[in-house]
């Protein structure tokens, strides 16, 4: 397992979210035909789901990352605001400085999606600045509790919680208090967050607070130069959407670029940012792995459609393979095979097993693969090791070393992954993956199949006749003999 991804979950710190809480909805269907209204697409709703929004979904990163997450924020006092609720304590967040207002809306955000795409965003919102004596609540309950907090977040989304002079007191306390506190801001006015230790804006916001539009590195290079000496930032990063992330170090410019193989919907990416770095610096990572372990995180759930957190297990995977070429990164360990397993199962997919030496790749070999993937949504294959092959097969075998055999193997496209066992038998392999689907070639019974009672089912597929590796070779040997006549 990759040193720094066991740095960064060796522990579950503390960290005080303080920022605008909303709801988000999504409502899917399917668009077959436009309105004869007015030329719009009809959308026929099949089904909505509901997550937390704004800040909301920084504690729903940070929870997912494995933090203790205290929240400081207000709501209206409605139908919206109890839904709020009731997600944030399916999670476990401290909400005791949750204030809920007779005189406030809670935010909520609809978006309509079909096939994969938004369609539209409807807005109920409240941006009307929170009373003198609200601010001063929750000041003073974040002052009694900031030496428990590993570090301190704002998510700033302009919805009235963050008043200028809250922002300001907040930064005071945690400075004085050898705290850091880290901000997602808003708007075009960034001297309120001045001497803050850490600042993640975005292109939009960074050309709308500075003037700078971003469009080439020497403007990257101003922007957080400005960041750093106008408003005393110690750490100044711009986020670059699908570019990825720009920062000041000591080296000077550093650009992490985007890890996302694919870009689906970029929805609260900026929130995954702030919580993965904070979760990254309260674990005592430098900035530079803080920042990488960010685009890591991001690059996971703009890949997602909706309002969505990476879990353990995804950065996990996506830290074991980040820069492999394609090929290689199907193959993976025993370790990263049951992190994958987790990941395919939150998605409801289902999963193929499938074993062998596979000393010489040949049609029969691929064909059996072929027919295997087909009986689920991910195929995973183990492949035996050169020791176990030799076990199995005798001292001159195998012909192919264990990774080239691993690596034509990835080269299908109908295999999804690919590992390798040491035992005689997979049978370890498969009490890990426990597979829907079990598949075997030859003419074994079922009873016979080994690791049969850790799958759902077992499948036998009968191999292509006349088609093995032993008598590939013997006719090589015949071939060879013949020639030598």
């Amino acid at each position: 397992m990759n040193k720094l991804v066991s740095k960064i979950f060796s522990n579950n710190p503390h960290i005080a979210v303080i920022g605008d809480l909303m709801l988000d909805e999504f409502l899917y269907g399917n668009s077959t035909k436009v309105s004869p209204e007015a030329p719009v697409p009809v959308v026929k709703s099949t089904h909505k789901k509901l997550f937390l929004g704004g800040a909301g979904n920084v504690v729903r990163t940070l929870v997912s990352l494995g933090s203790n997450v205290d929240l400081y924020s207000v709501l209206g006092n409605d139908k919206d605001s109890s839904i709020v609720k009731k997600l944030l304590n399916e999670i476990n967040v401290d909400i005791s400085n949750l204030h809920f207002l007779n005189d406030r809306c809670t935010t909520k955000k609809t978006r309509i999606i079909s096939s994969r795409q938004q369609m539209l965003r409807i807005d109920n919102e409240e941006e009307e600045n929170i009373s003198l004596e609200t601010e001063e609540l929750i000041f003073s309950n974040l002052k009694k509790n900031i030496n428990t907090y590993d570090v301190i977040l704002i998510s700033d989304y302009g919805k009235g919680l963050l008043t200028n002079d809250l922002i300001k007191k907040i930064i005071y306390l945690c400075n004085t208090n050898n705290t850091k506190v880290m901000i997602d801001p808003k708007g075009n006015d960034f001297a309120k967050y001045s001497n803050s230790f850490l600042l993640t804006p975005n292109k939009k916001e960074i050309t709308e607070a500075l003037n700078v539009k971003i469009q080439d590195n020497d403007s990257i290079l101003k922007a957080l130069d400005i960041l750093k000496d106008k408003y005393n930032i110690n750490v100044p990063l711009i986020t670059l959407s699908e570019d990825g992330i720009a920062f000041l170090n000591n080296n000077g410019l550093s650009i992490y670029p985007t890890s996302a193989k694919e870009v689906f919907d970029v929805t609260g990416a900026g929130d995954t940012v702030l919580a993965s770095l904070g979760f990254a610096i309260s674990n005592n990572l430098s900035i530079d792995d803080a920042v990488c372990f960010a685009n890591i995180c991001a690059g996971i759930v703009v890949q997602k459609i909706g309002t969505s957190s990476p879990t353990i297990s995804e950065v996990k995977e996506a830290f074991n393979s980040p820069m492999k070429p394609e090929l290689d990164s199907k193959i993976k360990s025993v370790d990263e095979i049951e992190d994958i397993v987790k990941i395919i199962r939150d998605k409801n997919e289902s999963i193929a097993f499938t074993n062998g030496c596979f000393d010489i790749l040949h049609i029969g070999h691929i064909k059996y693969l072929e027919m295997a993937s087909k009986l689920s949504d991910k195929l995973i294959v183990g492949v035996n090791s050169d020791n176990s092959v030799r076990n199995l097969k005798g001292e001159s075998r195998p012909y192919n070393s264990d990774y080239e055999r691993m690596f034509l193997i990835s080269a299908l496209s109908f295999v999804d992954y690919v590992v390798l066992f040491n035992e005689d038998t997979p049978i370890n392999l498969i009490s890990l993956v426990k597979p829907d689907i079990l598949v075997k070639g030859g003419d074994y019974k079922i009873s016979e199949v080994v690791g049969s009672e850790y799958a759902k089912e077992v499948k036998i597929i009968d191999f292509v006749k006349d088609r093995s590796t032993t008598n590939l070779v013997n006719k090589i040997k015949e071939v060879e003999c013949n020639l030598k006549k």
